[in-house]
């Protein structure tokens, strides 16, 4: 089989019914899909079940977090590509999965662009990603889980996911196959899928933790880089302090921040 699809859900019934619609709607069968939920409380349950036909392994219970239910999930894989397409991630309704699988050709991480939804200001873009990955990239940004296919053998060999992070991860791992392992990737023009913005790591409260868990991943595994990322880390936040400074006080002058007396 060419493709597992993964799914981990937590407490997530509207998420993980959207995910669902997604894949199913593709209209193919030429794939696994895998759901790991923790054990949820809310209508998750009855979703799965709502879906079983489609389903070909799914476990409802308790988990260690995210990536505790990411490494359950690759375990119950037998596809050569997995791709990760977590609750409330969705397939384009033009994605034409079957199409996909062609461009599924041997390199070990084959990424496409992202369909970014944001919800709350009812905006959508298209993110786009570099054909030449290097570390300098991924001090800056990661590649979507959800709009990556990654050999199944590739997480298996490396112990899939540390589940010693609780945000990073994924990052982590994509960053170490890239930049110590030297392992094949290749970018692919387009996107299959979209990402919602209302998920862990893009909660504002998170940002903090996420910072941490990088810093310390890039503290421990490339040493000869860790002062020069925190330096390139201290100068961007320096020039972006005057470049926020100065948008505040035009945004005062023209009457539209009113209601910031300093």
């Amino acid at each position: 089989m060419k493709l597992s699809i993964i799914t981990i859900n937590y407490n997530n019934a509207g998420g993980l019914e959207r995910t669902f619609d997604s894949v199913v709607s593709q209209g193919y069968s030429g794939f696994e899909h895998i759901v790991i939920d923790g054990g949820s409380t809310d209508a998750s349950i009855e979703v799965i079940k709502k879906y079983g036909q489609h389903v070909t392994y799914w476990v409802s219970e308790p988990d260690n977090g995210i990536y505790n239910a990411m490494n359950k999930g690759i375990g119950q894989t037998a596809g050569e590509y997995l791709l990760f397409l977590n609750s409330g991630d969705t397939l384009c309704r033009d994605a034409n999965l079957k199409q996909l699988t062609g461009h599924l050709t041997g390199e070990d991480i084959i990424y496409f662009n992202l369909e970014v939804c944001d919800t709350a200001n009812n905006n959508r873009f298209i993110k786009t990603y570099p054909d030449i990955l290097d570390f300098k990239y991924f001090a800056e940004d990661s590649l979507p889980h959800m709009g990556s296919f990654i050999k199944r053998d590739l997480l298996v060999k490396y112990g899939g996911y540390s589940e010693k992070m609780k945000i990073v991860s994924d990052w982590a791992f994509f960053v170490d196959a890239v930049c110590l392992r030297h392992c094949t990737y290749r970018h692919v023009e387009g996107y299959f899928s979209t990402f919602y913005l209302d998920g862990t790591s893009s909660d504002a409260q998170n940002r903090r933790l996420l910072m941490t868990e990088r810093d310390n991943h890039i503290a421990s595994a490339y040493k000869l880089y860790d002062s020069l990322y925190k330096d390139w880390m201290n100068k961007k936040q320096e020039l972006y302090k005057p470049k926020i400074s100065a948008n505040v006080k035009f945004l005062k002058k023209t009457g539209l921040l009113k209601w910031l007396k300093r």
